[in-house]
């Protein structure tokens, strides 16, 4: 079972916002394949109160997609629908908190440390899961800018 979020304030709220956005991916994936789909979807209006969603609305949001929708692509997906708001530099300032230097990457090792002993703490399971669908370098450093440009962008940096 999902762990329940917790109501946060101040300039940590968004530090965990990886387990909110798998959160709320578990709760759509009402079936646990690992996907959403159109039952998922419809399961989730009702949730939300809509019960008379058309079948038109739900195969319009299963087009946004390139492919079946897994955390990855959901993440993606979520990430464009942010495009506008401006939740990037608080993503960014939460990871920059453990980088004082400034370079943009984190060792995984202590990325890991660091989620796994602080505040809203990451599962084992959690943390496979970012690194699965957000792998460290061949150095094993994690990439948090990239990480939080794909979050609240949806694509890669272009490579410079």
């Amino acid at each position: 079972a999902p762990k329940k979020a917790k109501k946060r304030t101040g300039e940590g709220a968004n530090s965990n916002v990886f387990s909110m956005f798998e959160q709320a991916f578990t709760i759509m994936d009402q079936n646990r394949d690992g996907f959403i789909d159109k039952n998922d979807l419809r399961d989730t209006f009702a949730a939300l109160g809509r019960l008379n969603v058309k079948q038109e609305e739900i195969d319009e949001m299963l087009k946004e997609a390139p492919g079946p929708i897994n955390f990855t692509v959901f993440l993606t997906m979520f990430g464009e629908k942010l495009k506008g708001a401006d939740p990037e530099e608080t993503i960014l300032n939460a990871f920059k908190v453990f980088d004082p230097e400034g370079k943009g990457a984190l060792r995984k090792d202590y990325v890991t440390q660091m989620l796994t002993t602080q505040g809203d703490r990451f599962s084992p399971a959690e943390m496979q899961q970012m690194f699965t669908a957000f792998p460290p370098d061949v150095a094993g450093n994690l990439d948090y800018k990239n990480l939080v440009h794909i979050i609240t962008h949806g694509e890669e940096k272009d490579q410079e």
